[in-house]
């Protein structure tokens, strides 16, 4: 498990610069310089991580994900532990514990530092000690499992969908007596003890997470709904898909294991909660790796009974491909058909380009009253990390948590300078005589003449167009409101 751990760790290291930071990690760092104990879109812990980080590791994205990198590899020994929970020798928890370490939603996740990976970490953690309380009947895990739920809160409230199917799934198949332990209510209030500066801080500012949350639903929710079937067959790897469900039904046949047979009912449960709320697929993939785990026996004596290993070698290098920067930036035109998060690494130097080559329009003497305008947290987080040394003042943006750290005072009523995505709603109809200076070419699709991008790789701002404008149509402070937008 040591070499395992370590392998892992040099290769996620060793590529963890090799693109760039991702859309929601520019604003993760840039949440993380406005300390709080929440933000509209989510709790506080991951940048609070982006910050410590950067002041540890260094400003820089080899730097920024080194605690990701920390936390993949932690939930791949916590998924050895689940193994041996479940009664596997060594060989079945080294085996559970590199399918896992190759599995695409795991690398995915742990090769950027976002809420998901964290949150993986949490549901692994808690899913062994509920195994291990579920096992020995012993209530004292409560304590451990709430105090577990508080932190998993503090990341990302997509935890409570984990209990409320762990406990109906207790509920329905037993072992019941662990339902009835006095520890139970001091777990739950170690949870809510721990979460509970977050969630006064939702309180306190009406709940936004919820109409983030609504909008997500709103807006993706059919085509989350529409995916959710296929993408669970690959977001481990399809090659794994016989091992997950003979853990499943391992766990639920298995006289032996008669006792875990609640994580078997908790996995369908969630997969119900998920598509009621519309969420994405990725959110059961905790509870997809425990039943891996319980698959992991049988697909050793398989192993010694056929010697072949080479399905395994055909997993890491599809998901690598697909998950992890391994291929020349020209050639992720494949990879992002699966995985668009590829995409998201790149082009944020050349946004900032754009939006100087938009700044050196504006005279000198109007600078020191001109505001640079985004219409999302991506273009705000990049011209936050690249402006500076481009000359750029610090950036405005109504989107999510960024409306909070606004607006720019009533005096700054000079040219807006506005970068918006090419299909984005019109900002225009808040600013005053606004004409295109310039449009963002990450060096991979560049756009046509017309506007369009060609077949090249791109991310979602290939093409944006940087607009100048010579004022606002109200002032900062009335105009704010209309500006805002969680979504």
């Amino acid at each position: 498990m040591a070499a395992l751990a370590a392998v892992l760790a040099v290769a996620l290291t060793a590529l963890s610069g090799r693109y760039g930071y991702h859309r929601d990690e520019l604003y993760f760092l840039a949440a993380g310089d406005h300390p709080a104990w929440g933000y509209v879109d989510q709790p506080p812990l991951t940048p609070l991580i982006a910050r410590a980080a950067t002041e540890l590791f260094g400003n820089s994205v080899a730097g920024l994900r080194v605690p990701a990198t920390l936390a993949f590899v932690a939930s791949v020994v916590v998924v050895a532990l689940v193994a041996r929970e479940l009664g596997g020798d060594r060989r079945t928890q080294v085996l559970a514990a590199g399918l896992a370490g190759v599995s695409a939603q795991p690398l995915a996740v742990g090769h950027l530092l976002s809420t998901a990976g964290f949150d993986l970490l949490a549901w692994l953690v808690i899913c062994w000690l509920t195994l291990r309380l579920l096992r020995t009947g012993d209530g004292r895990w409560w304590l451990p499992i709430g105090l577990c739920v508080g932190v998993g809160l503090l990341n990302k409230y997509l935890v409570a969908l984990l209990v409320l199917a762990l406990l109906a799934a207790v509920l329905a198949v037993g072992p019941r007596r662990v339902l009835r332990s006095p520890w139970l209510p001091v777990g739950a209030a170690a949870a809510l003890l721990v979460a509970a500066p977050n969630l006064w801080w939702q309180a306190e500012h009406d709940w936004p997470q919820l109409t983030v949350a609504e909008g997500i639903g709103t807006d993706d929710g059919a085509e989350n709904r529409t995916l959710f079937l296929p993408q669970q067959l690959i977001y481990l790897s399809p090659l794994f898909v016989p091992v997950w469900v003979i853990g499943w039904l391992r766990l639920w046949h298995d006289p032996p294991l008669r006792w875990a047979r609640a994580t078997a009912v908790a996995y369908p449960v969630l997969c119900v909660l998920v598509l009621a709320l519309g969420g994405k697929g990725y959110y059961v993939v905790p509870l997809l790796l425990v039943l891996l785990v319980a698959g992991c026996e049988p697909a050793v004596g398989w192993v010694r009974r056929h010697g072949r290993t080479w399905p395994v070698a055909a997993v890491v290098a599809i998901n690598a491909a697909v998950t992890l920067p391994v291929l020349p930036r020209s050639a992720l035109t494949v990879p992002l058909a699966l995985n668009k998060e590829q995409g998201e690494q790149i082009g944020w130097p050349e946004l900032a380009d754009a939006a100087e080559e938009g700044w050196s329009t504006i005279p000198a003497p109007k600078r020191a009253r001109a505001v640079v305008f985004t219409r999302n947290y991506g273009e705000a987080g990049a011209l936050d990390r690249y402006g500076p040394a481009r000359g750029l003042p610090r950036p405005y943006s109504g989107h999510m948590s960024y409306a909070d750290w606004g607006p720019p005072p009533d005096s700054m009523d000079g040219p807006v300078l506005v970068v918006q995505q090419e299909d984005a709603d019109g900002a225009e109809r808040y600013f005053t005589d606004c004409r295109q200076v310039a449009r963002v070419d990450n060096g991979d699709g560049a756009p046509d003449g017309e506007g369009a991008e060609n077949d090249e790789v791109e991310n979602e701002e290939q093409g944006a167009a940087v607009l100048l404008c010579s004022g606002t149509t109200k002032p900062w402070s009335r105009l704010w409101p209309s500006l805002r937008h969680y979504y």
